[in-house]
């Protein structure tokens, strides 16, 4: 039987009109445009310079400070620029540009398809090895792999979750890659559960996906014994690190915590793959699956592409920006985010290039608030968008404070379900980040 999380959740249609798509390695661009800030942190800081020559996998942006990563070139060229260039919503960030040349890559990658089972470095040299391949989150949120296998002291690991839900419509990246590469997930799995020092794992993987479930589950049970498939039931937002914790462990997240508190880490299945490509290949993560898709695009397409390739020429490769195309979204259209440059480029964390019509993105005009209570028996988190809505339209900080405005995740469950148009999660998302400022710039008890 499936299972789900206690509170809340949605249902919009999952749209996996790219699912049957396999994976296709998209051809190397002629240039790449990196960013320094493609992961929660510090920026990484550039370590080559205008006229240096590169290969791909090597190291030109090192972690600048504890929570950052390092960054790898995705191509082998010459460094044609190091400076500030406008990211996706328009905002600058140091990137370095490289013209690329051919396809070299660093001599120490192991390029064959061969499948390496053994696990043969230390809990240390594997979150070592995991931070020097600038390995991050690939669940969206792009927090550094070594740091979340690294419990603070205190904090015991119990479990590790691999998160196969992928509950955003639209994207099938996760799919795919569970579909065309379960046992280098499991291994990849195996590898931070040693990391970890835990003994169980699981692999959450929604209902909506038999075929994933079937074919990891097959495996798992065959040859990965420690590792159980755990089928979920098809609901928004499953994949939510707190809503699937609540799922497979039936464990609760306390408000302000994290997962560690729940004895629980959890990682995406993306993740662990490249977690399994980094320990066991010795491959940076300078290549990510992303999904090209959207119902007014000609193609829907699943791409292996290098980290630094343009939103734009992803396009061409599927035939141009459709005439009735009137937003593109970089990720799924419930927590994804709308692409204000068109020249940015691709970051390791990119899951999806969704393209979206008019009739698709038009609001609604915004009604009055009708005190339904639909959005609080939405809200997976527990919350009352309706209240925090109207304390944020207030401006009163101390109310949205009281009313844990800092547990809202952000997942849009409440604008989704409005039935007075009202962007509830607009307003609630500026209100948080105006808490959260004022709660972190209190002195330290």
């Amino acid at each position: 039987m499936s299972r789900t999380f206690s509170i809340g959740g949605v249902h919009p249609h999952d749209c996996k009109i790219s699912k049957d798509s396999p994976i296709e390695i998209f051809p190397v661009p002629e240039q790449v445009s990196i960013s320094m800030s493609q992961h929660l942190g510090a920026p990484a800081q550039p370590v080559v310079a205008k006229g240096d020559r590169v290969k791909a996998g090597q190291l030109i942006g090192r972690a600048g400070g504890f929570i950052s990563a390092n960054i790898h070139s995705s191509v082998s060229g010459t460094v044609v620029s190091v400076g500030e260039l406008p990211d996706m919503l328009g905002n600058p960030a140091v990137h370095v540009v490289i013209d690329t040349d051919g396809d070299e890559w660093m001599e120490d990658i192991d390029r064959t398809p061969d499948v390496v089972r053994d696990i043969s470095l230390s809990p240390q040299d594997i979150i070592k090895r995991i931070a020097d391949c600038g390995i991050v989150g690939l669940g969206g949120a792009s927090f550094p792999t070594h740091v979340k296998l690294s419990p603070p002291p205190g904090k015991k690991a119990e479990f590790l979750i691999i998160n196969g839900a992928e509950c955003e419509p639209y994207l099938t990246s996760d799919y795919r890659i569970m579909l065309e590469r379960p046992e280098e997930i499991l291994i990849g799995a195996k590898i931070m559960m040693k990391a970890l020092g835990v003994a169980k794992g699981f692999i959450g993987i929604e209902d909506n996906k038999p075929e994933a479930i079937r074919r990891i589950g097959e495996l798992a049970r065959a040859s990965y014994s420690e590792i159980e498939v755990v089928p979920l039931r098809k609901r928004y937002p499953q994949g939510g690190e707190k809503q699937l914790i609540d799922a497979v462990t039936g464990r609760k997240v306390p408000s302000m915590g994290l997962p560690i508190d729940t004895g629980v880490v959890v990682q995406n299945c993306g993740t662990a793959f490249a977690v399994y490509e980094a320990v066991q290949k010795n491959k940076p993560l300078f290549e990510s699956i992303v999904t090209v898709t959207g119902d007014c695009t000609g193609q829907q397409r699943n791409f292996l592409l290098r980290v630094g390739t343009r939103f734009d020429k992803m396009l061409e490769e599927v035939g141009g920006m459709p005439s009735e195309a009137v937003k593109l979204i970089s990720g799924g259209p419930m927590m994804g985010k709308a692409v204000s440059n068109i020249s940015a480029a691709s970051v390791k964390s990119t899951s999806a290039l969704l393209v979206l019509s008019e009739k698709q993105t038009a609001r609604r005009e915004e009604g009055n608030c009708i005190r339904c209570g639909k959005c609080a028996q939405a809200c997976p988190m527990g919350l009352e968008p309706f209240l925090l809505n109207r304390l944020a339209r207030l401006g009163w900080k101390d109310e949205l404070e009281k009313n844990k405005v800092y547990d809202c995740i952000e997942c849009g469950c409440c604008s989704y379900t409005c039935p007075a148009f009202i962007p509830l999660l607009d307003y609630i998302r500026l209100a948080k980040a105006d808490v959260l400022r004022i709660m972190r710039a209190r002195p330290k008890k």
